[in-house]
């Protein structure tokens, strides 16, 4: 890692000093493949906001000198959206007890430098310091293999996310929003993985 790269984790109100910087980083890179997203500074505030009210919450940078080039949030289930919570209560799972990784964004350059990592760990510390936390869970997009804008040689991060100690479950949330090459908002299955955190 650089001399000039670090990381830092701010939570509650401390989140608003980065909100633009992490705004503009969900929208850079979530137009990548496999999310696709053709997102705008309006939602990504508003979302953001999530975090800055609730105190629990984690937002962890990676700073090159003053500059965010990577973000990594978590939140208590608790405080999720109804879209994201309610697969969890149909399968029976007690909200207060899990923890949400809910993204991490990384511009190009700096990615394979461990970074991802580090953002579960910073976000499964997070959890820990708040305690009373059984699984820690996210969700991720499904895309078909012969998706017309997959890469060629695109590779997912599952290999990570298994290294983590993270399950795919059969669980899945539904989103809608607009790709890049669409005219309008479509539906996205978000499938959860899973990992204990009180064994």
């Amino acid at each position: 890692m650089s001399a000039m790269l670090r990381v830092k984790a701010v939570s509650g109100r401390a989140v608003t000093d980065y909100i633009g910087d992490v705004a503009r980083l969900r929208m850079a890179v979530f137009r990548e493949f496999p999310y696709l997203y053709d997102g705008s500074s309006e939602y990504e505030k508003q979302y953001l906001q999530t975090y800055i009210d609730c105190d629990q919450s984690v937002v962890v940078l990676a700073l090159d000198g003053a500059h965010v080039v990577g973000a990594s949030t978590a939140i208590p289930m608790a405080f999720e959206t109804e879209e994201i919570q309610q697969p969890l209560l149909a399968a029976g799972y007690d909200l207060d007890k899990v923890f949400y990784c809910a993204e991490s964004v990384l511009l190009p350059q700096y990615r394979g430098k461990g970074l991802g990592w580090r953002f579960f760990d910073e976000r499964e510390a997070h959890a820990a310091r708040l305690g009373g936390f059984a699984v820690s869970c996210f969700c991720a997009v499904e895309r078909p293999a012969d998706h017309p804008l997959r890469p060629a040689g695109y590779k997912t991060l599952e290999s990570l996310w298994h290294k983590r100690g993270y399950r795919q479950q059969a669980l899945r949330a539904h989103f809608l929003w607009k790709d890049i090459d669409q005219p309008g908002e479509t539906d996205k299955a978000m499938v959860y993985w899973m990992k204990r955190l009180d064994s």
